[in-house]
């Protein structure tokens, strides 16, 4: 939403340089707010709500990947799999970083 904020307030100087164009010492202010508005919105969204998204987006997928291992050793439970090679089986699924010291050997 940010760059739709800098094109807003670039709109909205440059209709405040044409309410002035009979006057031409006060376009710089309509132009200056034009340009100032375009600055901020694409630097904000550039270096701020991106990066944001990006990590919002991986924490998503961090989650949905555990609510799925989560839902498989349910599943595996109630259909009376054995807990030793179901946790293997769900162990194998997760990252390296996550697995129990027992399996990390």
């Amino acid at each position: 939403y940010a760059p739709c904020v800098g094109i807003i307030g670039a709109v909205l100087g440059l209709i405040h340089v044409m309410e002035n164009l009979a006057d031409p010492s006060a376009l710089g202010g309509g132009i200056a707010v034009a340009f100032v508005a375009t600055v901020y919105g694409v630097g904000l969204a550039n270096l701020f709500f991106l990066p944001l998204a990006n990590k919002i987006k991986f924490k998503l997928k961090e989650e949905a990947g555990s609510r799925n291992v989560i839902i498989m050793g349910l599943v595996g439970l109630a259909q009376g799999e054995n807990p030793r090679l179901l946790q293997e089986k769900l162990e194998s699924v997760l990252p390296h970083s996550e697995r129990t010291k027992e399996t990390k050997k």
